[in-house]
């Protein structure tokens, strides 16, 4: 799983920002991480460096493999609070995503299922 972090002139997209960021994602999405190709992730400061709350904004866009893109927003008043929020989301659309990807695969469901 590739991670690409990209930030606009607004936030400091220095090493260390950048290695936070990767750790933090992969960390996040290790259990997704055999189906998923690219990670990339956008951060972007919505008020242009002004002093307003939940400015900062996370975007992160993911490949699965052989699928359609997929992705989750958020904000919040810092980067680690912003990247946190979207990866919380993200990750739900994933087990929403792969879950009904492997249930059309034949996997049986809940209702197939008989008690004794």
């Amino acid at each position: 799983m590739q991670i690409l972090v990209n930030t606009d002139n607004n936030i400091a997209g220095t090493d260390t920002v950048a290695q936070e960021v990767e750790a933090t994602v992969e960390t996040a999405l290790a259990r997704f991480s055999s189906r998923l190709t690219r990670v990339e992730v956008h951060l972007r400061d919505e008020s242009a460096g002004r002093a307003t709350t939940d400015d900062i904004r996370c975007l992160l866009e993911v490949r699965p493999a052989g699928g359609n893109p997929l992705a989750a927003t958020d904000h919040a008043s810092t980067v680690a609070g912003a990247v946190g929020g979207a990866l919380h989301k993200l990750a739900r659309v994933l087990e929403s995503a792969f879950g009904r990807m492997d249930e059309h695969k034949g996997a049986s469901s809940m209702g197939d299922e008989q008690t004794p």
